[in-house]
């Protein structure tokens, strides 16, 4: 069903790059609510962390959802995350297309709820190909350590989700080192 909304490109955003545009999914309510519906059913965690900048429109709408989630972590480009202090955190990450950093702030993830001393994060992104953003994203919050209150708490990535997967590029076996991975739909 999802599958033959999407509309791909050829040579975008550089030669040998075949782009997904999942745009159609955002423009067929009935779609965009089923594709929310399947994404909500596989969250487990009350935080997410969203790459910049197509899973900002398929994270966010969760906070309006049943599926429990509280908090939204997002990882933008530089210059575009506000932050004071010692907040702001890089992180590199290696796309199909090349290298790319990605910034995120420790405030982000502390205005999520803990349990246990652990702040459980879901993953979702728009599109799985070889899977550098996501395992750059998942590696960065499972090393982070945050003392709040003088009690030290850590990350747990609990799973990936993605709009479309990619199925020949291989990026679920590399992310399912680090989380299961769930996809909505496969080419």
């Amino acid at each position: 069903m999802f599958e033959e909304s999407l509309k791909f490109y050829q040579d975008f955003p550089t030669p040998g790059i075949k782009f997904v545009d999942i745009i159609p999914y955002l423009q067929d309510r009935k779609i965009f609510a089923e594709v929310m519906k399947e994404v909500g059913r596989k969250i487990t965690a009350p935080s997410v962390a969203c790459p910049e900048a197509r899973a900002f429109l398929f994270a966010s709408p969760l906070l309006l959802s049943d599926s429990g989630v509280e908090n939204i972590i997002l990882f933008r480009k530089r210059g575009k995350l506000p932050y004071s202090g010692d907040d702001l955190k890089t992180i590199e990450v290696m796309k199909e297309y090349g290298a790319d950093k990605l910034f995120y702030r420790n405030s982000d993830i502390a205005a999520g709820p803990a349990q246990d001393g652990v702040f459980h994060v879901s993953v979702v992104d728009d599109v799985l190909a070889t899977g550098g953003t996501a395992e750059g994203v998942a590696k960065a919050l499972n090393a982070t350590r945050l003392t709040i209150d003088g009690k030290t708490y850590t990350v747990q990535v609990n799973e990936f989700i993605f709009i479309v997967e990619l199925d020949g590029l291989n990026g679920r076996t590399r992310l399912e080192e680090i989380a299961p991975v769930h996809s909505i739909a496969h080419i």
